[in-house]
């Protein structure tokens, strides 16, 4: 009976995933088949760099809409046609029952990890290339006003960094040790070259001990900084790019710099561990809400399925946008989607046991 229950539930799930996102698909090429024409996109590029990594991309997604759907599916028509009747009849507890329901939100809990945590990041490199080039330009190449701790105890401010050229204007670098400011540089123009090396035009150099001031002019200074270019320019959408350990260790590098850029990364951490777990919040509500069997067949409850389950997207959707306004902190708004459902499931449960 496991076996049947788990064949059942991952062979509706996968179906559901064929099928929906197949018309998602047919309505994505619709809208952006304007976009396509006007840049002359290659079709080799449209399906192997956008729509290849489109499908496991929103497959992990919508994950918890497609589980939640595949239970409730599958579970009215067991329950339609007798079969948990008969399982009870013949001495199985409905705790027992949950139990290859259970194994089978474990594996999709895995799936989910593993998803979103490496395949998705290493595919959506070439799908988000791709939307920057041909449907909406969301990266930048100018930024101003930067000011960030490359190393402990040392502070880099930048006015002006053209990303092309690798060039800044008017920049500032100051070494601490402790609260005391020991060198401070100022320089009209700062360049990388390579391998963490900088170049830094007209540069006026001040060192400060006790109550003594050294002063250095130059047109030439080359000096080191534990920084690149690119790591300027990283912006919310490009969260989804990292692995989960290259996330971790990005948000670990820019809390040490003082950066302010790290909301989205964090609200995009801890998602990829609660929308995984959703799975089993996902399976226990399907479960209690359809294995009983009433009259109207699975109509009423594949509607109500869809209902909660867009309610639940919609949740996690607005609590992430609180988040980044830092309405909520980034672990709330991950999670709170996840504890509100459970709150929701567990009386059902209860309700549907007894």
């Amino acid at each position: 009976m496991d076996y049947y229950i788990i064949r059942k539930f991952l062979g509706t799930f996968f179906f559901s995933i064929v099928l929906i996102l197949s018309i998602a698909i047919v309505f994505d090429l619709t809208e952006k088949m304007d976009d396509f024409f006007e840049h002359q996109v290659p079709l080799r590029e449209i399906l192997l760099d956008y729509y290849l990594p489109f499908i496991p991309y929103y497959m992990n997604m919508f994950s918890s809409l497609f589980i939640f759907i595949s239970v409730i599916f599958f579970t009215s028509k067991l329950a339609g046609n007798s079969e948990i009747i008969a399982m009870q009849a013949a001495g199985m507890s409905y705790h027992r029952l949950m139990v290859p329901y259970g194994l089978s939100a474990a594996l999709l809990f895995v799936l989910g990890i593993v998803l979103g945590g490496w395949v998705i990041p290493r595919s959506s490199e070439r799908m988000l290339h791709f939307t920057d080039m041909y449907i909406e330009h969301f990266t930048s190449d100018h930024a101003r006003n930067m000011q960030l701790e490359v190393e402990p105890g040392t502070i880099l401010y930048i006015e002006s960094f053209q990303r092309r050229s690798n060039i800044g204007y008017r920049c500032s670098i100051e070494h601490f040790e402790g609260k005391t400011l020991v060198q401070r540089i100022t320089a009209d123009r700062i360049y990388y070259d390579s391998l963490n090396y900088w170049h830094l035009d007209n540069y006026t150099e001040r060192r400060f001990e006790e109550m003594r001031e050294t002063l250095e002019r130059g047109e030439r200074k080359d000096i080191t900084l534990p920084i690149i270019p690119d790591e300027m320019f990283i912006t919310a959408q490009q969260a989804q790019q990292m692995t989960t350990p290259e996330l971790r260790y990005y948000m670990k590098r820019q809390r040490e710099r003082g950066s302010g850029n790290v909301k989205a990364f964090e609200v995009e951490y801890h998602k990829r561990w609660a929308s995984p777990l959703g799975a089993f919040i996902m399976t226990l509500l399907g479960v209690t809400m359809s294995s009983r069997k009433v009259r109207g067949g699975m109509g009423k409850n594949l509607g109500i399925g869809i209902v909660l389950t867009a309610a639940y997207i919609l949740f996690s959707t607005v609590s992430t946008t609180f988040s980044v306004n830092n309405v909520m902190s980034p672990f709330m708004a991950a999670w709170l989607p996840n504890l509100v459902f459970l709150a929701i499931s567990i009386p059902l449960y209860l309700r549907a046991s007894r």
